[in-house]
């Protein structure tokens, strides 16, 4: 049976607060009572417990079935410091879980096991990050105890997904070994003996007539699995002509094995060479090929056929006939298992990062952004959580990256600083997102975060009370001609004016000429702040005027706040009024 839900228990009143925080950040499905414990214990993924170790203990020791039966239990003290995981560390998850609730309280994870104490993979359980599925084979409890061995030196043989997981620190202890020597742990597509990681690379293509009954299905998978030497664990998914997405075989035959389903129209199909096209398919469906199409289409980039299609015909009282080939991925690919989470760092202290953005940091497998962003959050970063660096100007390849590792399956966390909406990479991921097939891309989500225009603000006191507006000098993606209509409209209507990317050593003319325009509508009193490298130890804000602003000291780490025609300085402050002068203030 499938265990579903993470819940939220409190042996005190306490409590009640920490999991109320945990359920609106998206760390708990909800909260029990203590009565309930016992009943959902059989059908729950997790429980997170606030209260005692001791009482914990007594309340499910009568519950315990097994290692690879029982939930994970997360025990939080009541004041929300520490996050212990008591039960499932590895293959229930409870180690993974007390990360995200650590993230979410910014609290201490106490790690009580000995790959999470050293800082080392758990050989039984890390692959589920990198999306791969575990074997049934092999003695994992036995795999474990070798590896926590003073002398341990664990050999892998990796003969399928991808090799990223190698670059982890968490990795160190693991050797490479050759598939004929017999390795401790295989990461494979192949069935056999012995503990293996099979990675989604297998992509399923599948034709069927109409009504035809889910076992022909079942019985042609399933012996060409078998005969190819095959993991059932290894498929990612099944593939197919659109028309078929209501074929009730193909459907069952999905949910049953819990496979993705993917859907592909004639005209996607028709366009790929396949070994054997047929002209009676071709006349039916629109294309020559299905089964092995689709199988090359879904596998992703550089994916090759490894079976070509078998066809199945029905014996009574079955009924119909299918056809059946297979593909393999390149390393891995199951897009519609992957997740890219575009995440705000905000100005760079840890304290100014949202819950939000700190649960989606935890909870992701690769971190991709600037290296300098990257940085800033390398406290919170796990041994076991890959950081991928790119350059500063390379923000499209940045975008690629990460949304071809999220293809392959994993949970990946694009970070730019501030607000990733604001100037950053939300949109430009967004639209290489949408270039992707409908069934075939990763969850998309966003976390905001405090942008350099919120801080600035603060910094400077209350700036913002009336209506503003963000202009950006930088004419590397725009015309200047466009960017001086804006700087007239926000001049012209008396706006406050927050201006990014102000100033280069390559474009030193812009913001001089951002001022003239702005000092058409407004006095030259107006009082404007200069915001560099905010919420960094370099931090520096002062305050000027726009006929006396010091060009010099502005460059692209500085943000330039201008008032509108009623803001005003005062003992050290900025303020913008609510109202102009003569309106009624409620």
């Amino acid at each position: 049976m499938s265990r579903q839900g993470v819940w939220g228990l409190s042996f005190s009143a306490a409590g009640e607060a920490l999991l109320a925080q945990l359920i609106v950040a998206g760390a708990l499905d909800g909260q029990l009572d203590g009565s309930s414990l016992v009943s959902r214990w059989g059908d729950a993924e997790a429980f997170v417990v606030v209260g005692a170790c001791g009482l914990v203990v007594r309340q499910i020791a009568p519950l315990l079935q097994g290692k690879h039966q029982d939930p994970a239990v997360v025990v939080l003290d009541p004041r929300g410091c520490f996050v212990i995981p008591l039960l499932g560390a590895h293959g229930a998850g409870a180690d993974a879980l007390g990360a995200r609730v650590a993230a979410v309280l910014g609290a201490r994870v106490v790690a009580t096991g000995h790959s999470s104490g050293q800082g080392l993979l758990a050989l039984d359980s890390f692959g589920s990050a990198w999306g791969w599925r575990r074997s049934r084979s092999g003695d994992w409890d036995d795999l474990m105890r070798r590896g926590a061995r003073p002398d341990a030196a664990i050999q892998v043989c990796q003969e399928a997904g991808t090799p990223r997981w190698r670059e982890l620190e968490a990795s160190r202890s693991l050797g490479s070994h050759p598939a004929a020597a017999a390795p401790d742990l295989w990461i494979s597509a192949r069935r056999g003996e012995g503990c293996r990681w099979h990675p989604p690379c297998l992509w399923l293509g599948i034709g069927c007539e109409r009504d035809t009954s889910l076992a022909v299905l079942e019985q042609l998978v399933d012996s060409q699995l078998q005969q190819l030497e095959l993991a059932p664990e290894a498929v990612a998914g099944v593939a197919s002509i659109d028309r078929k997405a209501d074929e009730p075989a193909l459907l069952a035959l999905a949910e049953r094995r819990q496979w993705s389903l993917h859907w592909l129209t004639a005209a996607q199909l028709a366009a790929v060479k396949v070994p054997n096209p047929s002209a009676a398919v071709a006349a039916a469906m629109g294309t020559a090929s299905v089964a092995e199409a689709a199988a090359l289409l879904a596998g992703g980039p550089d994916a090759t056929l490894l079976a070509p299609k078998r066809v199945l015909r029905s014996q009574p009282p079955e009924r119909g006939a299918a056809t059946l080939a297979i593909a393999r991925s390149a390393e891995q690919w199951a897009p519609a298992a992957g997740e890219l989470h575009l995440v705000g760092s905000g100005p760079g202290r840890l304290d100014l990062l949202t819950a939000d953005a700190r649960l989606a940091l935890a909870r992701a497998t690769v971190w991709v952004g600037y290296g300098l962003y990257l940085d800033l959050l390398e406290p919170l970063r796990r041994p076991d959580q890959l950081r991928c660096d790119g350059q500063l100007t390379q923000e499209r390849a940045r975008c690629d990256q990460a949304l071809t590792l999220a293809s392959q399956g994993l949970n990946v966390a694009l970070v730019s600083s501030g607000d990733s909406g604001i100037y950053a990479m939300a949109g430009l991921a967004l639209e290489l997102w949408l270039q992707q097939p409908a069934g075939a891309r990763p969850q998309f989500s966003v976390h905001p975060g405090i942008s350099a225009l919120q801080l600035a603000a603060a910094r400077a006191g209350a700036p913002l009370m009336h209506d503003f507006c963000t202009i950006s000098l930088s004419d590397r993606l725009t015309p200047w001609s466009v960017i001086e209509r804006r700087l007239e409209a926000a001049a012209a209507g008396d706006f406050v004016v927050a201006l990014y990317n102000p100033r280069s050593r390559d474009r030193d003319w812009q913001l001089s000429r951002a001022c003239d325009i702005l000092r058409t509508h407004r006095p030259d009193e107006t009082p404007v702040v200069l915001a560099r490298q905010l919420g960094r130890a370099e931090e520096r804000v002062s305050l000027h005027t726009l006929a006396s602003l010091p060009l010099a000291q502005v460059d692209m780490l500085t943000l330039v706040l201008v008032g509108n025609s009623t803001s005003r300085s005062q003992d050290g402050w900025m303020v913008t009024p609510r109202g102009y002068p003569g309106a009624e203030l409620v």
